[in-house]
């Protein structure tokens, strides 16, 4: 009977344990997104240039649209993906792409579409996340959330993990890490080293860091980052941000 009794109030801690982490990091996350712009990125359409691509971005609970476009030898190019799919058009006409091309394509857009946001779109519904505490990070205090997702809405990326730092005072995310597992997989860090505040809407610009060893758990990247041990790969800057809040 002691025996049962122990299992269960074992059993109780971990329920109520794993409450309280994901209640807390959704009452972070919450934070964060409002101190990011909030309820404005649902009404928004925001333009911005990012390495020769010019991007349009809209996203709210119910729809959404991303538009790049460039000039490349073969003229105009348009790559649409919204809720229907994705389609290429160039000098406006649509194009047949083989599936592989369409579906890197499409992942292409989608990830800038998805970095350029964050912390909007940390409450979609296949995203499962976790508060796994206080830390510090370069003399400043922040909650630390893992972000993982359910295979059922998570895309072809639901494997990928994120980790997010949220300041604890003015709730802006400052930094992430994440592992991916598309052509090739490995892991990168990033700190935050400027922010576009456009209209109440904070969109950043990241330094990109990778380590030496790409098959690390995404938990030892701040440990590397304190240690001088990540090579700074890139540079994610985004330029002439604009933004239209529409009814």
């Amino acid at each position: 009977m002691n025996t049962c009794k122990t299992l269960l109030l074992i059993g109780l801690f971990v329920i109520l344990n794993s409450c309280f982490s994901d209640n807390e990091a959704q009452k972070i996350i919450d934070l964060s997104i409002a101190a990011h712009g909030g309820e404005r990125f649902q009404r928004a359409e925001i333009s911005f240039d990012f390495r020769d691509r010019h991007y349009e971005i809209f996203k709210s609970p119910e729809r959404f649209r991303y538009l790049r476009s460039f000039r490349d030898e073969s003229g105009m190019v348009e790559d649409v993906l919204d809720n229907s799919g994705f389609v290429r058009k160039v000098n406006g006409r649509e194009v047949t792409l083989p599936a592989d091309k369409e579906n890197a394509y499409a992942n292409s857009v989608n990830s800038v579409a998805y970095f350029a946001f964050l912390p909007y779109g940390l409450n979609d519904e296949a995203v499962i996340k976790q508060y796994l505490g206080e830390t510090q990070l370069e003399n400043q205090p922040y909650y630390l959330i893992k972000v993982t997702f359910r295979q059922k809405g998570g895309g072809e990326d639901h494997e990928d993990e994120f980790l997010y730092w949220i300041h604890q005072e003015h709730h802006r995310m400052d930094y992430l890490a994440y592992t991916y597992h598309t052509d090739g997989g490995g892991i990168r860090f990033r700190k935050a080293t400027n922010t576009h505040d456009v209209s109440g809407i904070l969109l950043q610009d990241y330094d990109n860091y990778k380590p030496e060893d790409e098959s690390l758990p995404v938990e030892s990247m701040q440990e590397l980052f304190e240690a001088g041990e990540l090579e700074l790969l890139s540079q994610i800057l985004l330029e002439n941000v604009q933004v239209r809040l529409v009814d």
